[in-house]
């Protein structure tokens, strides 16, 4: 079993409902995590045969962020983990996306979920 991160992937996507949100992209930031297992024949021969794709899910998940709209940070998250629970070679994720300067006083608002098999 391998676990793969991917941090801080910044796009830039409309999220939020307030009118200026509506017409305006924000960055989000989007830390995910992956377990997957790896194929022995993988290891052995040191070829990507039948191994989880980070590259791949990474692409994904660009293209549905930057593609989409989004009112709540909570449907952005949960939209960004089923399409990595789509591979069945995954057993675990966990999704983490900030919003910068979501509140006044803050730096960021982030929503985490996770899902498993």
């Amino acid at each position: 079993m391998a676990k793969i991160r991917i941090k801080n992937l910044l796009i830039r996507t409309y999220i939020g409902f307030n009118p200026d949100e509506l017409v305006n992209k924000q960055d989000v930031i989007i830390n995910m995590e992956i377990e997957a297992e790896i194929p022995e024949g993988a290891m052995e021969k040191d070829e990507p045969d039948n191994i989880f794709d980070y590259k791949t899910i990474t692409k994904r998940v660009i293209s549905h962020v930057q593609e989409g709209r989004f009112k709540l940070l909570e449907v952005l998250t949960q939209s960004i983990l089923d399409l990595i629970m789509e591979d069945q070679k995954v057993k675990w994720a966990r999704v983490e996306v900030d919003k910068p300067h979501a509140l006044r006083f803050a730096e960021s608002v982030s929503i985490e979920m996770e899902a498993k098999r």
